[in-house]
């Protein structure tokens, strides 16, 4: 299964690049828990914000939960804040 990742702001200084592909086994059903797994082996730098990057799959939010499908582009959304 190939898929397309966005990474957004300091995720994107973290690996050093905006978007790339990336390939899965897609012998089960993936999800998004199964994407963020692998791209913390691939990239250690991401580990400290796991828990606080939100996922959009096909520009919908999606939950960890999500079951990936060939073919989507997943983004990666640090936290933001504002005023």
């Amino acid at each position: 299964m190939r898929l397309t990742v966005l990474l957004f702001a300091n995720l994107a200084e973290l690996i050093g690049e905006r978007s790339f592909t990336i390939e899965l086994d897609d012998a089960s059903e993936p999800t998004a828990r199964t994407l963020l797994d692998q791209l913390i082996v691939q990239h250690p730098a991401l580990e400290p914000w796991t828990d606080r990057i939100a996922i959009a799959v096909d520009e919908q939010y999606a939950t960890r939960d999500t079951v990936l499908r060939d073919g989507q582009t997943i983004a990666l959304i640090p936290p933001v804040s504002g005023g």
